[in-house]
């Protein structure tokens, strides 16, 4: 009895921070660290602009990866979300990725009632409840399939609940509920597959943490927002 009282509270305050649109609407930057193997190696920054009932949002992602000296892994990254009512109308994208260019184009068809993109691994049409793979939104959360933001491919995926858990950035504490996020298709290439934990506050609505491995343990973790 214990074991469904708190999948109730979980679902409950789950659908409490995926309902308030009010947690974006005062918002005007959301700062992430990027640490590899538990050291800081670049950032993921948002930038919020309101204007009554549209949104735009920008984002910064730089990180560098070296070993003995030589870079491995680098991504220069910069796009802008645009919203209007709470919906997705257009999103850009430009990223330089081990020095290979990536993009995505991407708008809102009103008469189909559909994105179009235009990506670098992908061009065509998609279904509106897609997201944008991006860490700021917790709609993420809610979804089926999730839109790169380097390239335009769409992804199919599963989200898990696991537990309520409390952790520690910085000296402060957060209550957070935890989440998986992975790959629908397991035949997918291991470099191609979803596989992320991440942590919500479900009172502030926000991504506090992401986590996942790739050469290495990766987290994008909440340095500041306002």
């Amino acid at each position: 009895m214990k074991k469904y009282f708190i999948v109730i509270i979980l679902i409950f305050l789950c659908s409490n921070a995926f309902s308030h649109s009010d947690h974006y609407k005062n918002l005007t930057k959301i700062e992430m660290d990027v640490l590899r193997n538990g050291e800081k190696i670049g950032f993921s920054n948002y930038y919020f602009k309101h204007d009554g009932s549209n949104m735009e949002v920008k984002n910064n992602t730089e990180f560098e990866v070296k070993l003995l000296g030589i870079k491995v892994l680098s991504i220069k990254s910069t796009s802008v979300e645009k919203y209007k009512n709470e919906k997705l109308v257009f999103f850009k994208s430009n990223t330089i990725q081990n020095d290979k260019k990536k993009y995505v184009n991407l708008r809102l068809d009103e008469n189909l009632n559909k994105f179009i993109i235009d990506g670098s691994s992908f061009k065509g049409e998609a279904n509106i409840n897609n997201v944008i793979g991006n860490w700021w939104n917790s709609k993420i959360l809610t979804v089926d399939t999730q839109i790169s933001p380097l390239s335009g491919s769409i992804k199919e995926q599963t989200v898990k609940l696991i537990k309520k858990e409390n952790i520690e950035i910085d000296g402060k504490n957060y209550e957070t509920i935890k989440f998986k996020i992975k790959s629908k298709d397991d035949d997918l290439p291991e470099d191609k597959k979803l596989n992320f934990k991440l942590w919500l506050d479900p009172r502030e609505g926000l991504i506090i943490k992401v986590s996942y491995e790739r050469l290495g343990k990766w987290e994008y973790i909440l340095k500041s927002f306002e």
